[in-house]
Order: structure tokens, then C-alpha cells, then sequence
């Protein structure tokens, strides 16, 4: 049976089970932290940071550290806000993100978080790196542009086998997830679109198919991220 122990968050007292990811115990008192690496089910990793507190005084990721008892939290502050608008606006000026030409736009998270942070423009210059477009796989293309390197598709799409279809190559600022090519051969159409829709940007789409979803029934057309993520 698991244990009860209280935290404070924000000032408030609530009460958590020990050891349980702080981000789920936070949302538990409906309480919302937003996350963009995080997946519901899989053992978190602290990608992107986005759901960055503060624990005790010191800056902790939410979705990687479990609750103790006497934690004393801060969640909605100022200085939090705008330590995850500058990451945000970090991954729009660090890739090639043109949103009306993609069609994950109104499906897409990172978008939805600018939209959530009222982001009209990052405050950092645009970088507009040299990037490919990977169409070497006969049912799936990976477009290394929208790629924000959050480890989602690495970390949940797998044969059945439990072989890694995705994963990091290259070093430094040249980093990038590819796809395995023996393996991207032979992808069924339930591992695709699983990949498609583990992805939160544009950087995997279907071959053949596209702008199936009209605008105005996509996602975050009539519902905000936080909604979103907080039904999920």
C-alpha cells in the first residue's frame, strides 16, 4: 500500500503518495505542469526541462523526481513561467518551424505551448540550420527540420521484438534521431502511425497521405494544451 505524505506546493498543503513522479501527483490535485517529453505509461527521461520546478530552492524536472514527504514546491511563479517560455522559444529559433506549411499545425504541442505562453516571436535569432528531409522509407518520412530531439519515438516505438527502430546520430549541434533503414523497410501501418502520433511536431509524417484533419477539427483548434494534457 502506498504511503501518504504531504507536500507544499505554491503554499498550499496537499497530500501525494511517496515516490510517485512529482508532475502525476501535482496533476492528481489538479495542479498542472506542462511537459512536452514526457509520455504517460513510459519511464520518464527530463528531455526537454519544460517541466522544470522549483523543490526545496533548487530547479528539479517534475516528471523525474519523486515525491518525498515535507517537499515544498513551487510551480506557478513568475520566474518559472519565463525559465519555460525561454525554452520554448529556444526550440522554434532552433529548428525551421514554419507552421503554416506544416501539417501538424493546430495538432502540434510545441506550437500549442507557444499559443499557451502567448509567444507572437521568439526573443532569440532565428538559426534557420541546414537540415534534410529523410523520404529513403517506404511508408514514413522524417523531416529533421521540425525534430526537436524530445526522445519520445525513441523511447515508446519499438518492433516486436524490442528492437530500437529510432535513434540518435551524429554529435553536438549536428545531433539528429534517423530511422534504422533495415528496419524502416519493413515498418507495419500500426507501428507508423503510432510513430506519427507519439511525435509532438511534424518531424514524422505518413507517406502518401496528408491534411486529412481539416483546420478547425485538429487537436488544439478549440482546446488549449493544458485541457488537453489535463483530460489525457
Amino acid at each position: 500500500m502506498s504511503k501518504i505524505v504531504n507536500i507544499t506546493i505554491d503554499d498550499r498543503q496537499y497530500l501525494a503518495e511517496e515516490g510517485e513522479f512529482l508532475v502525476k501527483a501535482a496533476a492528481k490535485n489538479d495542479i498542472y505542469i506542462p511537459t512536452l517529453c514526457n509520455i504517460k505509461g513510459l519511464k520518464p527521461r527530463g528531455s526537454c526541462r519544460l517541466c522544470t520546478v522549483k523543490i526545496n530552492g533548487r530547479f528539479m524536472a517534475s516528471c523525474t523526481t519523486p515525491v518525498l514527504n515535507g517537499m515544498r514546491i513551487e510551480v506557478d511563479t513568475p520566474e518559472l513561467k519565463e525559465f519555460r517560455k525561454m525554452i520554448i522559444e529556444g526550440l522554434l529559433a532552433e529548428g525551421n518551424h514554419f507552421c503554416p506549411a506544416c501539417e501538424k499545425s493546430g495538432s502540434c504541442e510545441l506550437q500549442a505551448h507557444a499559443y499557451r505562453m502567448q509567444i507572437a516571436a521568439p526573443r532569440f535569432p532565428l538559426l534557420y540550420p541546414q537540415r534534410s528531409v529523410d523520404a529513403n522509407h517506404p511508408k514514413l518520412i522524417k523531416d529533421h527540420n521540425r525534430c526537436i530531439l524530445c526522445k519520445r519515438c525513441i523511447r515508446a516505438i519499438k518492433t516486436e521484438d524490442g528492437k530500437s527502430i529510432f535513434a540518435y546520430k551524429k554529435r553536438g549541434h549536428k545531433l539528429e534521431i534517423a530511422i534504422d533503414p533495415d528496419l524502416g523497410r519493413s515498418l507495419s501501418d500500426e507501428i507508423v502511425r503510432k510513430a506519427i502520433e507519439i511525435c509532438p511536431v511534424g518531424a514524422l509524417l505518413p507517406r502518401e497521405e496528408g491534411f486529412t484533419v481539416p483546420i478547425g477539427k485538429r487537436t488544439y483548434d478549440n482546446l488549449s494544451i493544458e485541457e488537453v494534457q489535463t483530460q489525457g
